[in-house]
């Protein structure tokens, strides 16, 4: 790959060594010009039937795009705002019930954790968390679903292999925003039932958008609790109309056009480098920082082969925003005593040279 052609659709990296994509990729230039050339558009000519047509065909699109990140058919994955919303999709269309288990990792995001500390309150569900990297020897007769990281969002570590063995029985919904668009991703080979996934994070696209991926055989039990407009295969029918039998029943109500154009555009500036390629250089680099930071005697979180670095670093914050000041961006964990990198394809050494300088 060109990795300094890469480099140079992200304006950001101009100024700052960026290495923050785990909370928000860096937006290439591209995706603001196609975002704005759509805004002006509806501006200068109105928000009619042509706007909403080409609305519905750039929806359908991006479906297809984050289905290719994710080894998915287009008709499996939904059109979300977030990962969280995705995850509290499957948790509110479950049918759970009170005394049922959800097994969760202890060090999940609070995307994760609202939703189900919801779902307990509402639903009387029990909710136990254990290890990620014991989650799947934990389950029990009664575990009613497994819900936890594709890829931790404190170290960087895997969720086990041994997950996709569970099966029918216990279903399993993963978290991949740390993991789509980062690492290779292959939902079947996963063996989830659902994976939720950002846009705004390794696809770099706006806030506001994401995915859901439902397994066909879980498609039909999961109830859908909220439809509207374009959740309905025929709106017109008033109180007889049906949710689509596809993942357009699960998609969040409204995407701005605008939004959707900016994420298809963030898209398919990583896309036509290929997935691979994205992946390999990641990968790589941050293997490169983890071994850097190790040899300079930090303490550095256990991982796996991630984008993910995370390091022990005393008073976090106050070392967050003193490397702000010096034209480097990363983040502190809450509760926890990391500083964590997130290192994309479109870093390259300088990046690390300059964490590594200022620290």
């Amino acid at each position: 790959m060109n990795a300094a052609a890469l480099r140079a659709q992200y304006p950001v990296l101009d100024s700052v060594a960026y290495l923050n994509a785990g909370t928000c990729g860096p937006l290439p230039a591209a995706a603001v010009r196609a975002g704005g050339v759509a805004g002006r558009a509806a501006s200068d000519h109105g928000r009619g039937n042509a706007y909403f047509e080409e609305l519905m065909w750039v929806r359908e699109r991006l479906r297809a795009a984050y289905a290719g990140v994710i080894g998915a058919q287009p008709e499996e994955v939904s059109l979300t705002t977030s990962t969280s919303d995705g995850m509290a999709r499957v948790l509110s269309s479950l049918s759970l019930q009170r005394g049922d288990e959800v097994l969760t990792a202890d060090d999940e995001h609070p995307g994760l954790y609202g939703p189900l500390a919801a779902a307990r309150a509402h639903l009387g569900i029990d909710v136990r968390a254990v290890a990620l990297a014991d989650i799947a020897d934990a389950v029990t007769p009664r575990t009613r679903l497994v819900a936890c990281s594709h890829v931790s969002w404190i170290s960087g570590a895997f969720a086990p292999d041994a997950l996709a063995s569970l099966g029918e029985q216990v279903p399993v919904l993963l978290d991949g925003a740390q993991a789509a668009g980062a690492v290779p991703v292959d939902v079947g080979e996963l063996g989830c039932a659902f994976y939720a996934a950002a846009g705004q994070k390794w696809l770099c696209g706006p806030v506001g958008t994401g995915l859901l991926w439902v397994a066909p055989s879980w498609r039909e039990r999961l109830a859908v609790t909220t439809p509207t407009w374009v959740n309905l295969s025929a709106p017109g029918d008033g109180l007889e109309a049906e949710p689509w039998p596809d993942a357009r029943a699960l998609d969040t109500p409204a995407l701005s056009y605008e939004v959707m154009v900016a994420a298809m555009t963030a898209h398919d500036v990583l896309d036509v480098v290929g997935w691979s390629a994205v992946h390999e250089r990641a990968t790589g680099l941050a293997a490169t920082l983890a071994e850097r930071l190790d040899s300079t005697g930090r303490t550095v979180a256990p991982r796996g082969n991630s984008t993910l670095v995370a390091w022990e670093q005393p008073n976090p914050d106050a070392a967050v925003a003193r490397l702000a000041r010096e034209g480097v961006s990363v983040r502190s964990l809450p509760g926890t005593p990391y500083v964590r990198a997130s290192v994309g394809a479109w870093n390259d050494k300088s990046d690390l040279e300059q964490l590594l300088a200022a620290l």
